[in-house]
């Protein structure tokens, strides 16, 4: 088994709900298990399209899959919640990043671990600080490596450590 973390955002529709059922939507799967939850951080948009605020938050899950396996169910739960990738970095009803893998580097076509551009973002690291402030992120922990970015803009919008499970 292998703690990985995921982050998780959209800004189209009901992102609180697309994460939400992403996240039951993992935790249904027989080999992966959400351990744990980070709070719901409304964030400035980010890229080179102009759109509406994100909402973002981060999870901790323990999985039996491989990382490319476990990169397949996050895009097959993307494609079941409707995401469709039509600009890079654009507006999207749900986004499912894997983090890091316990640990593990990657170097792939599909996927490289840990995550290559999550140490740049608040967006990233304000909710995974919640989760994991000291994991490593490239002989930094999330904690350090947070304490040099520009958080302005972000900012809590939705509490709760059990906002994903529904009523």
């Amino acid at each position: 088994m292998t703690i990985a973390f995921l982050g998780l955002g959209g800004n189209l529709g009901d992102p609180i709900a697309a994460m939400a059922e992403a996240l039951r939507r993992l935790d249904m799967d027989a080999r992966t298990e959400v351990l744990g939850v980070s709070l719901v951080y409304r964030t400035p948009p980010w890229g080179p399209v102009e759109q509406p605020a994100f909402l973002n938050a981060c999870a901790r899950v323990r999985t039996a899959r491989s990382a490319p396996e476990l990169l397949e169910l996050c895009l097959a739960t993307e494609a079941a919640l409707h995401r469709h990738r039509l600009v890079r970095w654009g507006p999207r009803t749900i986004d499912l990043d894997i983090l890091d893998f316990g640990g593990e580097e990657i170097h792939g076509e599909h996927l490289t671990l840990p995550h290559p551009r999550m140490a740049e973002r608040a967006f990233v690291l304000v909710p995974l600080a919640e989760i994991a402030p000291d994991l490593d992120i490239a002989g930094a922990s999330v904690r350090e490596r947070l304490q040099a970015l520009d958080r302005s803009g972000v900012e809590v919008a939705l509490a709760g450590p059990d906002w994903w499970r529904g009523a």
